[in-house]
């Protein structure tokens, strides 16, 4: 850059800070002048000062380049509902980090799956309801789009889910879909059709996609996070016994054992006896011969481990 150049950017700076001081700048009230300009030129320049920068930019990019917008968007979704379902579930690696390899596959899924397999279902549906703006044919759209779109998504995402989650066979995935489908198709018959007549009435068709995408990252935060809580219920269950504090119920009952049997083994050099020696009850006899080893008691399982 040369010299020139150089005083031109900074004097260009220093008149838009001027600006934004003097409260000149749309949308600003002069309190934070620097501020208000470093976000004015990322959400879209002064062109766009005053109107709600961030939403703005989005929204162009949806309409000038569509598909890459939603691929974005949807990865993002997609990793960050994984990790924070992890973070609420407590829901942690091997290394006791809530970023599990889960994170990046997820996020995976929803740019290169999830966004494109969207993107091409709803253009079909905004083109077969094309200009046609009757009660009808909203209705129509909706049921179009719960039993033709939303059961391709749902088979999809569930064969999707149940290779992230480690299955080698084509009968494995397919017992996860046959599993899953019912389940998943009741709750977007549920919000489905709710979230089809919001985006009808009031956002632009542009703006559908990522508008589905965010009320599934909701729903799908929640369920993941049910998810994750009952798997971590199992494991604990299945380590411990019966709960994660089965093994301290153990030793108070092994505890109460022993005292019960303090209190009922007679003095020592009184009661039974056999060849002179007197008879241990925690001992008996095995077949006549040497005594029994008394039950050892488990080790103890310590702290819980990370999951």
């Amino acid at each position: 850059m040369s010299v020139k150049e150089h005083h031109s950017t900074v004097g260009a700076i220093a008149e838009a800070v001027a600006e934004a001081a003097h409260g000149d700048l749309p949308g600003t009230k002069g309190h934070h002048p620097i501020s208000a300009v470093i976000g004015t030129a990322i959400t879209g320049g002064r062109q766009n000062a005053g109107t709600k920068g961030y939403l703005t930019a989005y929204l162009k990019q949806l309409e000038s380049n569509p598909l890459r917008t939603k691929m974005l968007t949807a990865g993002t979704l997609a990793g960050s509902q994984e990790l924070l379902a992890s973070w609420l579930a407590k829901d942690r690696n091997k290394s006791g980090n809530y970023f599990t390899a889960r994170v990046p596959k997820m996020a995976t899924y929803g740019a290169l799956v999830s966004a494109p397999l969207g993107h091409f279902l709803i253009w079909i549906l905004q083109k077969m309801f094309q200009n046609r703006k009757s009660l009808r044919a909203k209705i129509l759209q909706i049921l179009v789009s719960n039993l033709i779109v939303a059961p391709i998504q749902n088979s999809v995402y569930l064969v999707a889910m149940a290779i992230i989650a480690g299955a080698k066979t084509w009968k494995q995935v397919q017992a996860t879909v046959r599993v899953g489908f019912w389940k998943v198709m009741k709750v977007s018959w549920l919000s489905s059709p709710l979230c089809l007549a919001f985006a009808q009435k009031f956002l632009p068709e542009a703006a559908w996609m990522p508008f589905f995408n965010l009320v599934s990252f909701f729903i799908g935060t929640y369920i993941n996070y049910i998810t994750k809580k009952k798997r971590i219920a199992a494991l604990r269950r299945k380590h411990f016994g019966d709960g994660a504090h089965g093994d301290h119920r153990h030793d108070r009952e092994r505890e109460r054992d022993r005292d019960r049997e303090r209190h009922s083994s007679p003095p020592h050099g009184h009661g039974p006896s056999h060849g002179g020696r007197p008879i241990n009850p925690t001992l008996g006899s095995h077949h006549g011969g040497g005594p029994v080893p008394p039950p050892q008691d488990y080790p103890s399982l310590g702290q819980n481990p990370r999951y």
